[in-house]
This record gives C-alpha cells, structure tokens and sequence, in this order.
C-alpha cells in the first residue's frame, strides 16, 4: 500500500513554518510521526519517494531526505531495498517480567513472527554446561531465532536447553514462543536471572536486523529455572536498539 497524496492526512502540511526557527525536516518529520502514531498513516504503507514528497510540498530533496531519516532513526519506518520506505511499529517497550517476547508483542498486537536460523543439538560447552547443571560435551538443545514485529527484525535470539527437549520443531517455533512450547511440555518457568547490556552489532546480525555493522545493539543474557530450581534455558539475545527498550520501576529503600 502506498501513501499517496489521497492517503495522507487532509491539510497534514499545510501549516508549515516556511519562514520560523524550527528546521523544515523537523516540521515534516513531526507531522508524518503524528499521522503514524495516530494510525491514520497505517503500519505497512510505503511512503512516496523523497522527490514525489519533495515535489508536492516544494522543498528540497535534502530536506525530505534529513525527515525520512529522523523517522528510520525512531524506528518508526524502514528503508528496503526493492520496496522503497515503509511503516513500522515504533520502538517496542517492554516490562521487565518473566515473559517471552512473542508473548509481549502479541499481547501489544504487534504481529509477531518468528524465523528459525537453527534447531539441532550440540556438544555444550564448558559454559553452557555450568549454567544448566550438566556436564561439558553433554547433549544440549540449540536454537537460534530471528523475532519480527509486523515483518520488521526486533531480535536474534539464541538459546540452549537440556536435550530433553529434542522434539521441539521449527514449526512449532514459528508458530508460539518458546516458553509457551515448554508450558505444553509441563514445564513452568519460575525465575530467571537477567543482565541486560549493549555491544557492537556482528556482521551476522547486522544483516539480519538490517541495520549498519557496529550499530548498537540491546543484550539480555537470561537464565531460567522451573519450580525445582533446576536451570531450564540459557538465553543470549540481540535486539535493534531504535525498535526495542527495557522498562523497570525503580522503589526507594
């Protein structure tokens, strides 16, 4: 779907300030997030190439350029190539609770799709077999999972589990999240200990987030345990930082 002249906002950018302090791009960038936030630009629609909406506002390609960017950088629409600049949900806020994020974004009717990289079992490393319990070169469970957000890359998640839980499918996997494939097993995820940081974006997941190599990029390395206390999944997890943010409540002592 294209956003055509017909599909945006009557009078969207009819009270420009041609002749005020506030910069052009501002101006434009503002008035196309208030149509995307508002839905009245929906998720999915292509915007008009930057000289068409240049053209129709008389301003500059430059100046169209710098606005669209404003956008990309909030998330709140992407460039792709063979498809031109489409909208997308903006960035993704999430609770610090025991929850998948499959779980989160459905739940937020953010259209959540799951892409599976890697389903085998390996050899666990020295690490991986300290965190679950087991012992090194044991069987362990690998998955390895691109998580979108309305056709939109949000994360690369990894994970290692105990080899009991070989029957997983890729299927199932891209159908619900994995806490919910685990629930359907019998198992329930009690506490988990999460570090949340930020690093460079590997080549890898460059590609895959579609975003620069070096970009930064949210981590979370989660472990959580079932009702026994036993350790039941090892998460390390990559998220596009302008589509994903971690909010907490902070009580005073």
């Amino acid at each position: 779907m294209l956003a055509t002249e017909s599909d945006w906002p009557a009078g969207l950018f009819d009270d420009l300030d041609r002749t005020g302090p506030v910069p052009m791009y501002f101006q434009i960038a503002t008035r196309i997030e208030s149509a995307i936030r508002s839905g009245a630009v929906p998720t999915g629609s292509r915007l008009e190439n930057e000289v068409a909406i240049g053209q129709r506002i008389g301003l500059s390609r430059p100046t169209v350029r710098r606005a669209i960017q404003e956008l990309v950088d909030k998330g709140l629409v992407v460039r792709r190539r063979g498809v031109g600049t489409q909208v997308v949900q903006g960035q993704f806020t999430r609770q610090v609770e025991l929850t998948s994020l499959y779980e989160d974004l459905a739940g937020a009717q953010l259209a959540p799709s799951t892409r599976v990289l890697a389903l085998e079992t390996i050899s666990a490393d020295d690490d991986t077999a300290t965190t679950l319990g087991i012992q090194p070169g044991s069987g362990v469970v690998h998955l390895r999972r691109l998580r979108l957000s309305d056709d939109a890359a949000i994360a690369v998640l990894e994970n290692h589990l105990p080899a009991e839980f070989d029957d997983l499918t890729a299927d199932e996997l891209e159908q619900r999240g994995l806490y919910q494939a685990l629930r359907a097993r019998g198992v329930a995820i009690r506490v988990a200990t999460q570090r949340i940081g930020a690093r460079e974006a590997t080549a890898d997941e460059a590609s895959l987030l579609e975003i620069a190599v070096g970009a930064p990029v949210l981590t979370a390395h989660r472990v959580a345990f079932d009702a026994s206390g036993r350790a039941i999944e090892l998460g390390q997890h990559a998220y596009r930082s302008d589509r994903y943010s971690v909010e907490t409540t902070l009580v005073a002592r």
